[in-house]
């Protein structure tokens, strides 16, 4: 009998260490789906997205008398939309030397330019939550280095625009900078 109860308690033992606790906490899905975009003359422009989207992407064409496009995207973790704050964080620089970088839990929505290379830009960013509170960005990175006068920059699947740096005129190098969205 003792045997018998011993080895009962060494396969109730070797079952607990082999089945799992319990599902492991799913890792949050989260999507980037395009949503509003629209090209607007350069000089003396301002641009927004919609409510609850931000940037993911820019092109431009020709000088300040040029056309600039944007892409906006709405953000979905879950399948709940992440909420983007209508209350909105700005910095101002001469476009000649520009370098905006969004700050934490933070996305690109618009932009404002007045006037050629000597003009002002203004970067307009506003704060992400979901379920009440700040998402995480991660993994920022630089883009490649474009010719202003001439090219078009989107995000990767998963990311969204964090900021812009330019310099020079319409022959000065653009970058953007990208960051993946994720919820901890």
């Amino acid at each position: 009998m003792y045997k018998k109860v011993l080895a009962t308690a060494a396969s109730a033992v070797l079952a607990l260490t082999l089945t799992p606790a319990g599902p492991a906490a799913a890792k949050p899905v989260v999507s980037i789906v395009q949503g509003y975009s629209a090209t607007v003359k350069e000089n003396d422009s301002s641009f927004f997205c919609p409510e609850n989207e931000v940037l993911i992407g820019r092109a431009h064409h020709g000088d300040e008398n040029g056309s600039t496009t944007y892409w906006c995207g709405k953000i979905w973790i879950d399948r709940t939309q992440v909420a983007v704050s209508t209350n909105h964080y700005q910095l101002v620089d001469p476009e000649t030397y520009s370098w905006f970088e969004a700050p934490e839990s933070n996305a690109m929505v618009g932009r404002e330019h007045d006037g050629d290379e000597n003009g002002i830009s203004v970067a307009y960013f506003a704060m992400l939550t979901y379920l009440g509170r700040p998402v995480t960005l991660v993994n920022k990175r630089w883009s490649e280095t474009y010719t202003e006068e001439s090219h078009e920059s989107k995000a990767n699947p998963g990311e969204i625009m964090t900021g812009r740096k330019h310099f020079g005129d319409e022959n000065g190098d653009t970058e953007y900078q990208y960051a993946v969205v994720t919820y901890y």
